[in-house]
Order: C-alpha cells, then sequence, then structure tokens
C-alpha cells in the first residue's frame, strides 16, 4: 500500500528504527496479530517476548511494555535481539568462549558479542535496511532526477545491491516520476551506481563492528579470530555483505541458516524456561523463585497442562526478503500457529504463539 493510497486512506508506521513511533497504532497491531493468532478467541491473555535494539532509552523501553500490557498481555519480556538473533541462529552462546553476532535489520543494526549466556559487549546503530533504501532513493533523485518510492529501492536493493564488486555486472529498469518534466521515465541502472549509493551506510556498519572489537576483551578476541562473525537480519542477504565485512576485519563471516527469522526463532527457543518454569517444581528450583523469568534454559521437565501457555515473539526491522518462518517453526517444541504482518515501513513482524497439547 506505500504510495498508493488515495486521499482518505493514510499508511501509518507504527515502527520507526526499531522502536514506537507510534503508540496507539502499535497497541492496536500487536492486538490484532495476537487474536488472529488465537484464531479470534478474545480471552486470551498471553505470556509476550519482545525484541528490542540493545540501546532504546527507558522510556522507550516503557513504550514497548505498555503497548503489549496494553494489548492484553500477562507478562511482558523484553530480549535484546542481539541475544536472539545468536539464540536463532544456534549458536553456543552457553559456552565460555566468545561469540559475536551482527544482525542487520529494517531499522537497526546490533553487535553483541556473547559469552556464558550473557552480554559482554552490544552495540546498536540506526543504520541498516532502511537507512539503504533512502540512500537509494537519494542518489537516483541526484543523479537522475528521478522520483521513486520506497517499494522500487527496496527492490534495487534486493535485486542489484551489493556491497562489493559482482563477478558479473547487473543492471535493471527504473520507472519513476521526472523531477523536472513531470512526467513518467524509465531508466536503466547498474550494480555499481547502486554500489557507489550503498557505500556510506555500509561504512557505517562497519564502522561499528570494528569498534566491537576493538572494545572486545583479549580472549573473547581470540575466540572470534577462530568462530568468527555470524550475519543475521534481511540486510545478512546483501550480495557480498559477508565478503565485504571479510575483507574489511580479516575475519572469517558467515550467514545464518535463516538470517529473516534468526530473531523470532531464538525468542521461540526461549520457549522451554517459561513453560517450565510454570510448573510446581522446575529445574531444581520451588515454584515461589521459578516464577521470574530466568536465563539460560534448563531443561524441560514439564509440560504445564494446567494453562494453555502462550509465546508471542514480536520482532521489527527484517526486510521482508523472504517468508521461510511458518517451515522452520516445525522443528521447535508445540504445535506453533503463527500470523505473519508487514508494517507500513517494511520492517516483518511475527507473532508466534505455542499451545500445550497436554
Amino acid at each position: 500500500m506505500l504510495g498508493r493510497t488515495p486521499g482518505n486512506i493514510t499508511a501509518i508506521k507504527p515502527m520507526r528504527d526499531g522502536v514506537i513511533a507510534d503508540f496507539e497504532a502499535a497497541e492496536r497491531m500487536l492486538g490484532y496479530f495476537i487474536r488472529k493468532a488465537h484464531k479470534g478467541k478474545r480471552l486470551v491473555r498471553p505470556r509476550v517476548i519482545i525484541g528490542v535494539p540493545s540501546e532504546i532509552t527507558q522510556v522507550e523501553r516503557r513504550a514497548v511494555k505498555d503497548s503489549a500490557y496494553r494489548a492484553k498481555a500477562s507478562e511482558v519480556h523484553l530480549i535484546e535481539e542481539g541475544m536472539a538473533a545468536a539464540i536463532g541462529a544456534g549458536m553456543p552462546i552457553t559456552e565460555a568462549s566468545g561469540n559475536m553476532v551482527v544482525d542487520i535489520g529494517g531499522g537497526t543494526t546490533d553487535i553483541a558479542v556473547l559469552s556464558l549466556a550473557g552480554t559482554v559487549y552490544s552495540k546498536s546503530v540506526r543504520v541498516a535496511g532502511n537507512a539503504m533504501d533512502e540512500a537509494i532513493t537519494q542518489y537516483v533523485r541526484k543523479e537522475h532526477n528521478l522520483l521513486i518510492g520506497e517499494r522500487t529501492a527496496e527492490r534495487i536493493k534486493m535485486e542489484i545491491g551489493s556491497a562489493a564488486p559482482l563477478d558479473k555486472p547487473k543492471t535493471l529498469e527504473v520507472k519513476g516520476r521526472h523531477q523536472l518534466e513531470g512526467k513518467p521515465t524509465t531508466i536503466v541502472i547498474s550494480d555499481g551506481e547502486i554500489r557507489e549509493a550503498l557505500a556510506e551506510p555500509i561504512k557505517l556498519i562497519i564502522q561499528a563492528v570494528r569498534d566491537g572489537l576493538e572494545r572486545t576483551p583479549p580472549e573473547l578476541a581470540a575466540d572470534i579470530c577462530d568462530r568468527g562473525i555470524v550475519l543475521t537480519g534481511g540486510g545478512a542477504l546483501l550480495l557480498k555483505m559477508d565478503e565485504r565485512l571479510r575483507m574489511e576485519t580479516g575475519l572469517p563471516v558467515s550467514i545464518a541458516e535463516d538470517p529473516l527469522s534468526s530473531v523470532v526463532l531464538g525468542a521461540g527457543k526461549m520457549l522451554a524456561p517459561a513453560r517450565c518454569c510454570r510448573t510446581s517444581t522446575c529445574c531444581g528450583r520451588s515454584r515461589s523463585t521459578s516464577r521470574n523469568f530466568h536465563w539460560p534454559y534448563g531443561p524441560q521437565r514439564h509440560r504445564d497442562a494446567e494453562n494453555r501457555m502462550v509465546l508471542a515473539s514480536l520482532f521489527f526491522g527484517l526486510d521482508p526478503l523472504g517468508r521461510r518462518l511458518d517451515r522452520r517453526l516445525g522443528s521447535l517444541s508445540g504445535v506453533w500457529p503463527t500470523a505473519s504482518f508487514q508494517s507500513t515501513d517494511g520492517a516483518d513482524g511475527h507473532v508466534v504463539v505455542a499451545h500445550d497439547l497436554t
């Protein structure tokens, strides 16, 4: 709908740069998709885990929690997107060794160094997929006097955008409105031009990764030299992004098996402790001490039959480059009906709900 709505319809962007920009719209959106995941049942109060950037303010954190509570959530827990991405990518974060993950989403890029199920270093920069789209829009307007929309800029990025020179040059026809003549125009743009347009956002992301490496303790830095850096998020699918980061840092760089869904899968794997800790005896703890949400997750010794346990995991900031979430959820515990949505700023979100079948 972006750029194609009539005058009586306004496309609202509830999320911007990984945080809530429109409180009321975010609340209604969250409530709608929780109900959709429960097939329209109204009397549902799920436990919610929400992925947030690591450097948002306390006011922004409170806004996220309030939106979830007003959407009828019974409990709300926040998790840093870097941690969730590492869990979803299958990194051994519970070991006493360094693990570095770079999550390039739509609104923010999160860099995290993890060890013993904790965060040693984390940084969030508000330069990611949306900034790349804006850079392409500005470049085309400046160099070709052509006005294009957000969807067209994203399509250009997905098809011919790259972080390093390609083995085979690519071109793409781009249609828009000429800035001077005011009529629809078609131009042909090359991958080299788009690479030039993306140079500044990519440079900022690489500099943030370098800053993280400089602040990593020596022992953990030695582990990262062996294990390398793991890329997640929609920005990881930008052509040659891993190769460019490998050239700039001199470290091994790999892309997660399913980079688009890493954050939501990581939050989903935390369902095991959430369900286990509702029982009277859990992981060696009494009920009075185990009701609080805790990490790392212990063995799932019980399946809670007294309540219908629900996990709603929301993440914003991944470019809509694919839809492989439903296929991956089959490997996780329980039966997980899902409701996927796309916010008006191009960021994806997923509400993942797990039902106890016992």
